[in-house]
């Protein structure tokens, strides 16, 4: 088979997909830089896993992540899910179902 040649991309147009991840602060913002409402809407589940309400594109999402410590800064690691209201609205309502069977099989 005859090897293709790769082109490099001139286009100045982003045809990818969207990324989903805020862009990245710079290094000299400090913890301290943290908007209130972010300290506010977030939740520690120990071993540095957070729940945290976050707003992404005029959307509401709850974060549910585990972070990694980079630099003395808690950083979001790739483990974790983001649920749309409408997701965590029907967790919410299976969370009476999740303690039964708990109580049943631990």
């Amino acid at each position: 088979m005859p090897k293709k040649s790769k082109k490099q991309d001139t286009s100045d147009s982003d045809s990818g997909p969207d990324d989903v991840t805020p862009a990245k602060k710079s290094k000299t913002e400090s913890k301290s830089s943290k908007p209130k409402s972010e300290e506010e809407n977030s939740w520690s589940l120990g071993k540095n896993r957070f729940v945290k309400l976050t707003e992404f594109k005029n959307t509401w999402y709850i974060n549910i992540r585990e972070y990694y410590n980079s630099d003395g800064e808690l950083k979001p690691g790739k483990k974790g899910i983001m649920l749309t209201m409408e997701q965590w609205q029907k967790f919410k309502g299976c969370m009476d179902e999740i303690d039964e069977a708990i109580k049943k099989n631990v």
